[in-house]
C-alpha cells in the first residue's frame, strides 16, 4: 500500500548532524557543538537561485549558467544552521556576518551541509557549468529568471538568538 498524503507530510526525513567547533567555544558554557541540516526542498531551490545565473554565451548562441560564488558557503550555512529545536539561527541576511568568520570552520561547516542537502561535488560541477549533466539526472538547466544579490526573507528571521 502507498503512503499517505498525510504519512509523507509528517515524515522527519530532514537529517541533522552535530559538528564540533571548538575554534566557536562558548566562553561561558564551554560548548562548541554546532547543528547542521540539511535543506528542505524550497531552501534547495533559494539557495541555486542565489548562487546561479544565466548570462548570453560566449558564441551569442544562447544562454549559459554562471555560478556566483561571492558568499557561497555563508548562503548555505544560514540556511542550515539550527538549535536544539531545528530552528534556523540565522536569516538569509546574515550571511554576510556569517561569511566574515573563518574560512576554515565555514568549509567544515559547509562540508557537512552539503552532503546532509544532497549537494554532491559532482552536482556542484554541473551547477558550475564545468560538467556535463550526470548520467540518468535528465537536463541541468533551469527556468529560473536571472536573480539578484538581494537576500530572500527568511521565515525564521525572528529566531535569531539574542547574544
Amino acid at each position: 500500500m502507498a503512503l499517505s498524503r498525510a504519512a509523507i507530510i509528517q515524515a522527519p526525513d530532514i537529517p541533522t548532524e552535530p559538528v564540533d567547533v571548538p575554534e566557536w567555544r562558548d566562553p561561558e558554557t564551554g560548548d562548541c557543538t554546532v547543528i547542521v541540516r540539511g535543506l528542505t526542498g524550497d531552501e534547495l531551490d533559494k539557495y541555486q537561485g542565489s548562487i546561479r545565473q544565466f548570462r548570453r554565451s560566449l558564441d551569442g548562441k544562447g544562454m549559459e549558467p554562471v555560478l556566483i560564488q561571492d558568499g557561497m558557503h555563508a548562503k548555505l550555512l544560514v540556511k542550515c544552521i539550527v538549535d536544539d529545536n531545528g530552528e534556523r539561527l540565522f536569516s538569509d541576511n546574515d550571511a554576510g556576518e556569517l561569511g566574515a568568520k573563518s574560512s576554515l570552520v565555514l568549509d567544515r561547516l559547509y562540508d557537512v551541509a552539503q552532503r546532509l542537502s544532497g549537494l554532491s561535488d559532482e552536482e556542484q560541477e554541473v551547477m558550475e557549468g564545468n560538467s556535463e549533466t550526470p548520467e540518468g539526472t535528465g537536463d541541468s538547466s533551469s527556468s529560473s529568471p536571472e536573480t539578484s544579490d538581494a537576500p530572500s526573507p527568511s521565515s525564521s528571521e525572528g529566531s535569531v538568538p539574542a547574544s
